[in-house]
C-alpha cells in the first residue's frame, strides 16, 4: 500500500492547478514500448464494453533502410482547452471542470446523436451500442481527487505516462513547451491533427531528434466511416420536401399547383424527422435539444425544423393561412437545409467542406424540386431546368473523386485523396450508380412526357422517373457519409468503422 502511495505522488502533481492552468497527460515517448498495458488498465478499471476502448497505442515511423526509426505512442483524450466534443453537443452533455480542466461527458443527459464523435479530430468520444450513449476518457477523475494516478498512469510498467499541470488559456495554444533537453518547440505529437482548433493540453516528449519524415504506419490504410443510414434518408428527405414546397410555392403564383406536391412535400418532411430521431441513441431525451442552441448547429437544425413542419402542414391543409405558412415553410426550410449543412461543415472535415456540403444539400432541393414541377407540369422548360440541376450536381461530386495522379504525390495525408480512392476503389459501384440512376430517371421522366404507351402509363412513368431522381440522391448522401476521411490520432489503425 505505501509503495503504491509513493507511486501515485510521483506520477501526479503534489498541487492543484492554479490559475490559468489545468491538469494533462504527459507521454514520454522515449520510455512508452507499446506493451498496452495503460489500455488494459484503462479497460478494466473503467468496465468499457468488449470493443470499448478510451486508450489506444499507434506506431509512428520514418527513417531510411540504414536507419530506420519507429516510435510506439499510446493516446487518449486530451481534455482540450477549447473542446470540440463539448462545444458541438446540442444537449450540454459535455463539461470542463473549471478547477482541473478535465473535460467529462454526462452521460445521464446524452441523447446519443454521437455528433461529438464527429467533431473531435482525435477519434476521442466513443459511441456505446449497448447505453446508447457516448463515452470518453474523463482522466479517472475521482482517483485524481482522492490524489490517486488515473488507471492508465498506474498501469504503465515503464512509466511513460504521467498527470502534469500546463498553463492554459482560451484565447492562445496550451503552454507545451518541450522541458529542457527535450527535442522539439512544440510538445504536441507531429503528424496528429492540427492543435490549433481545439488546442490539445496532452504532451509528448522525447529527448531523440525526430525524422522529418516521420508518418504515422497505417497513413496508407483507408477507413470507410459509418453509413448513419438515419441521417441519410433525414437529410434527402427533408431537403427533397423543400425542394418540393419551394416547386410549389413558385407554380403557385403563376400556373397553380397540384395539392399532390404539397402533400408530397409533408409526406417526406415527415418520414425525414421521423428517420431523425431513429438516429438517436436516447431518443426520449430528444426535447433537450435546443440546449445548445447558442454554440451547436445541431440544436440551430432541430430548432429550426421544429417550426418549419408544422408551417409546411399549415400551408397545405388551409386556405385561410396557406399564403403566409407557404413563405413561412420556404424561410425556415431554407434555413433548416443550410443548418444541416453547417453541422458537418463545422466538423472541419476536407470532404465536408462547405463548398461541397451546402452545395450538394440545397442542390438535392433543387433537384426535387425541379422534378417535382416537372411531374406538375411537363414541358419542355422544366425538364430543362431538371437536366441543369442535375448536371450541376454531378459536376461538384465529381471534383471529389478526381484521380490520384492529380492530387499532390508529395502529401501522403492528404485526406482529400483517401475520399477519392475510396470513391474510385472500393465504392465504384456505388459511385457509379450515383451517376446512372438519375440518369435513367431524367429520360424516363423525358419520355413520360411524349405520352402514354401501350406498355407503361405515364403515371406509372412519372412515378418511377422520380424514384430514380430520389435514388440517385440516396446514393450520393451514403457516399458522403461513408468516404469521408477522418481524422484521428495518427498511428493507430483500429476496426473499421461499423456501418
Amino acid at each position: 500500500g505505501l509503495r503504491a502511495t509513493a507511486l501515485s505522488v510521483q506520477l501526479v502533481p503534489l498541487t492543484a492547478p492554479g490559475p490559468g492552468e489545468q491538469y494533462a497527460f504527459e507521454v514520454d515517448l522515449d520510455s512508452c514500448t507499446g506493451c498496452k498495458a495503460c489500455v488494459a488498465g484503462c479497460h478494466a478499471l473503467n468496465g468499457l464494453d468488449e470493443e470499448e476502448t478510451w486508450r489506444d497505442t499507434g506506431l509512428l515511423v520514418g527513417g531510411d533502410e540504414r536507419h530506420p526509426f519507429q516510435q510506439t505512442v499510446t493516446t487518449a483524450c486530451h481534455h482540450c482547452a477549447d473542446p470540440g466534443c463539448l462545444n458541438g453537443c446540442p444537449v450540454l452533455a459535455y463539461e470542463k471542470d473549471p478547477a482541473t480542466g478535465i473535460v467529462r461527458h454526462l452521460d445521464d443527459q446524452c441523447i446519443g446523436c454521437s455528433y461529438c464523435v464527429l467533431k473531435c479530430p482525435y477519434d476521442v468520444p466513443k459511441y456505446s451500442s449497448r447505453l446508447g450513449i457516448v463515452r470518453k476518457c474523463d482522466m479517472c477523475h475521482q482517483r485524481l481527487g482522492a490524489g490517486e494516478a488515473p488507471a492508465c498512469v498506474q498501469a504503465c510498467p515503464t512509466h511513460a505516462i504521467k498527470i502534469v499541470n500546463v498553463s492554459v488559456t482560451r484565447s492562445a495554444a496550451p503552454d507545451q513547451a518541450a522541458p529542457a533537453g527535450v527535442a522539439g518547440s512544440s510538445a504536441f505529437l507531429p503528424t496528429a491533427p492540427d492543435p490549433s482548433y481545439t488546442q490539445p493540453t496532452t504532451r509528448y516528449v522525447t529527448r531523440r531528434a525526430l525524422p522529418a519524415d516521420l508518418r504515422p504506419a497505417d497513413q496508407n490504410m483507408l477507413r470507410p466511416q459509418p453509413a448513419h443510414w438515419p441521417l441519410t434518408l433525414m437529410l434527402v428527405c427533408t431537403q427533397t420536401a423543400v425542394g418540393l414546397q419551394a416547386a410549389r410555392e413558385l407554380m403557385g403564383q403563376s400556373t397553380g399547383a397540384p395539392p399532390a406536391l404539397g402533400w408530397a412535400a409533408v409526406g417526406f418532411a415527415a418520414a425525414g424527422l421521423a428517420a431523425s430521431v431513429a438516429h438517436l441513441g436516447q431518443p426520449l431525451r430528444a426535447w433537450r435539444v435546443f440546449l445548445g442552441l447558442r454554440r451547436s448547429w445541431l440544436s440551430r437544425e432541430a430548432v429550426v425544423f421544429g417550426a418549419w413542419f408544422p408551417a409546411l402542414v399549415l400551408s397545405v391543409a388551409t386556405d385561410l393561412l396557406a399564403p403566409a405558412a407557404g413563405r413561412a415553410a420556404l424561410f425556415f426550410g431554407a434555413v433548416g437545409v443550410y443548418c444541416s449543412a453547417m453541422i458537418y461543415v463545422d466538423t472541419r472535415r476536407h470532404a465536408w467542406r462547405a463548398a461541397q456540403s451546402v452545395g450538394r444539400f440545397l442542390g438535392t432541393a433543387a433537384v426535387a424540386g425541379t422534378a417535382g414541377a416537372f411531374a406538375a407540369a411537363p414541358s419542355h422548360a422544366a425538364v430543362a431546368l431538371l437536366v441543369l440541376a442535375v448536371a450541376a450536381k454531378f459536376g461538384l461530386e465529381a471534383r471529389a473523386a478526381r484521380p490520384a495522379a492529380e492530387r499532390d504525390a508529395d502529401d501522403p495525408l492528404d485526406p482529400a485523396l483517401a475520399t477519392a480512392r475510396l470513391l474510385t476503389g472500393r465504392f465504384h459501384l456505388v459511385f457509379g450508380l450515383r451517376f446512372t440512376l438519375p440518369v435513367a430517371g431524367v429520360l424516363l421522366l423525358t419520355y413520360a412526357t411524349a405520352g402514354a404507351t401501350a406498355a407503361v402509363s405515364r403515371p406509372a412513368a412519372f412515378a418511377a422517373g422520380l424514384l430514380l431522381l430520389l435514388g440517385g440522391e440516396v446514393a450520393e448522401r451514403h457516399l458522403y457519409f461513408r468516404t469521408v476521411d477522418a481524422p484521428k490520432m495518427p498511428g493507430y489503425a483500429g476496426r473499421e468503422a461499423k456501418a
